[in-house]
């Protein structure tokens, strides 16, 4: 059963909450991440993507990009802008888009669940973009971002959050995007031994959703540490790491989108006739077409949009991978037709969140830049925690979730 444990965390004043609050390293090119904190001197890009304090020529795996994080993130201790709290409690962390709120317990998840497969993840990882997380941990010593991790519902822990967020929040805000964010304490010590107690007996497992990344980095920088530690007795700070535990139920997974350089040499009407061995195929006309089930794309090409739709012998809706869009795309498509093999090393393949909306696919392609674009219907919650518990890996670039977690609203001390 899954260890979520009460923390004394790191945050900060309340009249400091929206000024430091930042959107995740990893969405973010560092040119991005230096507009975006403009003359905001407490933005948590600073310790997040701290290569935007350092010239920019500057390698930002150099161990200086690293020491610089920490000291912007001391710093902020220092000064009294971030602040401990107490004693070891949870908190509740909202997030409000689009007229929807979810409600995640912030809380301290186990190194050894991620090592012994209680924390479940879909996703593979590169080595570089690991070593890069471990380095930052390592380095400041801080879990600067959670991991967002999803659990099925459970009836009990609903009535305790829906308890609690009829009190006010320690912090309440908007931020630029629109994203309202606000964070409760639960500090009730009856609160805090129940939720434990509810999650290590009933759930029994939970899901990496976003920032696999950062979870294989915690995990083994803990295990590096329990390693190192001649006394380790299981109750280091380091054993655990910074994550944000939603109930499935309220998550939202949208689009993941292609956009494709070339056609691979075909013309536009060899192209077409084509992918109708696999794909019933409609012209839809110069609006916009948004895929409204599984197994139906859309598809933007010199100008218009067009509705395709899977033959039935392209899927298999019984098997965890080959049921998933991404795939069928892939396999009947992307690889026979466009001879794109490899979607972690092609160069001829882009990805595009669906937060940019289908405008964005139309964009690329108009400009010349990309050939053609592929828009694909959602992933479900069901499907990811069914891949992840039957031991298989998504495809590259399957989910994308929004909201997107902030940064430096609650962070976790290793020590």
């Amino acid at each position: 059963m899954a260890i979520v444990k009460p923390f004394r965390g790191y945050r900060p004043a309340k009249e400091y909450a929206r000024r430091i609050a930042s959107r995740p390293y990893d969405v973010l090119s560092s040119d991005e991440a230096r507009e975006d904190a403009g003359d905001n001197l407490y933005s948590f890009l600073h310790v997040v993507k701290p290569e935007i304090d350092l010239p920019e020529d500057t390698d930002h795996y150099a161990d200086i990009v690293y020491e610089t994080g920490r000291k912007n993130i001391m710093k902020l201790i220092a000064d009294g802008i971030f602040s401990q709290d107490e004693k070891e409690i949870y908190y509740i962390y909202a997030q409000t888009l689009w007229g929807k709120t979810q409600y995640g317990l912030v809380a301290c998840a186990s190194v050894e669940d991620y090592l012994n497969g209680i924390i479940r993840k879909h996703e593979l990882t590169r080595p570089d973009k690991e070593e890069d997380r471990k380095n930052h941990i390592r380095v400041t010593n801080f879990n600067a971002e959670p991991v967002f991790f999803a659990y099925h519902d459970n009836k009990k822990i609903d009535a305790i959050v829906n308890r609690i967020i009829t009190e006010k929040p320690e912090f309440d805000f908007v931020a630029i995007d629109g994203v309202g964010h606000k964070l409760w304490l639960v500090n009730n010590d009856k609160d805090v031994v129940e939720i434990e107690g509810i999650f290590r007996e009933e759930i029994k497992y939970t899901y990496v959703a976003d920032g696999h990344h950062r979870t294989a980095a915690a995990a083994h920088v803990g295990e590096e540490r329990k390693k190192q530690n001649p006394y380790h007795t299981g109750k280091e700070q380091y054993n655990y790491f910074l994550a944000v535990h939603f109930p499935a139920g309220q998550l939202t997974i949208i689009d993941y989108n292609r956009v494709i350089k070339d056609l691979n040499g075909y013309t536009k009407e060899e192209f077409l006739n084509k992918i109708q061995d696999s794909f019933e195929v409609k012209e839809f006309g110069d609006k916009p077409y948004k895929p409204s089930a599984l197994h139906e794309f859309s598809m933007y090409l010199n100008g218009k949009w067009y509705i395709l739709r899977a033959k039935a012998n392209t899927y298999n809706d019984n098997d965890p991978i080959d049921c998933l869009d991404v795939t069928v795309l892939s396999k009947v498509l992307l690889d026979p037709v466009l001879d794109i093999k490899d979607l972690r090393k092609s160069m001829r393949v882009e990805f595009v969140g669906g937060i940019r909306g289908l405008e964005e696919l139309k964009k690329r392609v108009d400009s010349g830049e990309m050939a053609v674009a592929f828009a694909l219907y959602p992933v479900s919650m069901d499907q990811l925690m069914n891949i992840a518990d039957t031991g298989n890996i998504m495809p590259p670039k399957t989910t994308w979730f929004e909201p997107k977690l902030r940064s430096g609203l609650v962070v976790h001390d290793l020590e």
